[in-house]
């Protein structure tokens, strides 16, 4: 795909949702740390309704070292792999309050370092929360940047790497939430919508899905 297809396919996504922000719900940094951390393999959807409770009486990480691992096990235990989850949740917490005075660091190495936060997560936190041009990429954006040939690779860090060269720094910050939900509503994975999408006609992908076929 040449660069002004992809300018073009940006400044539409951008046209059509100017604002984009993730679909968890969070009022500081460190709620959506938490959130994010529970978000592996679960829908954001679930982690609202498990958060919602959990953040009204604990949203600190002393608050939620105060609970426990069974006490946050009773709020998240309807999302996926809940154990491990509450697990690494008290663990992270301790760490940011022995480390870090409470505080989520606004620094990849040190996010990368707490239990249960990988790249995609630090990439969030840091986007989100503190405006990096960072680009994190899920399942939703790894199937649309090799679907339409945007930034094609084989696993998600070769995707990143190609649309960190590839986006101008004019969309980087907003780039990865206009196509998680670009692949979360429309590009979705068994079967595209590509007759209502904004950007069909700039889209290389071979094997186009249409209401009709």
């Amino acid at each position: 795909m040449n660069k002004e297809k992809r300018i073009e396919i940006l400044t539409r996504l951008r046209d059509n949702n100017p604002q984009p922000t993730t679909e968890l719900l969070f009022d500081s940094p460190f709620e959506l740390l938490i959130s994010v951390l529970l978000s592996a393999q679960a829908t954001d959807v679930s982690v609202n309704k498990a958060t919602r409770p959990l953040y009204a009486v604990a949203n600190t990480p002393q608050a939620i070292l105060d609970l426990g691992v069974d006490g946050v096990k009773s709020y998240i235990k309807t999302i996926g792999l809940f154990n491990t989850k509450a697990e690494n949740v008290i663990k992270t917490c301790r760490m940011l309050v022995e480390l870090h005075n409470g505080e989520v660091p606004e620094d990849r190495a040190a996010l990368e370092a707490l239990p249960g936060v990988g790249r995609k997560t630090a990439n969030v936190v840091l986007n989100t929360a503190f405006g990096w041009p960072t680009i994190a990429v899920d399942t939703h954006i790894f199937r649309v940047c090799n679907r339409t040939k945007f930034a094609p690779g084989k696993n998600v860090d070769e995707v990143e790497q190609k649309l960190l060269r590839v986006v101008p720094a004019e969309f980087k910050v907003d780039c990865h939430h206009w196509f998680i939900l670009h692949g979360r509503y429309t590009c979705v994975a068994r079967k595209p919508r590509c007759g209502s999408c904004i950007i069909e006609d700039l889209c290389e992908f071979s094997e186009k899905v249409y209401p009709e076929d």
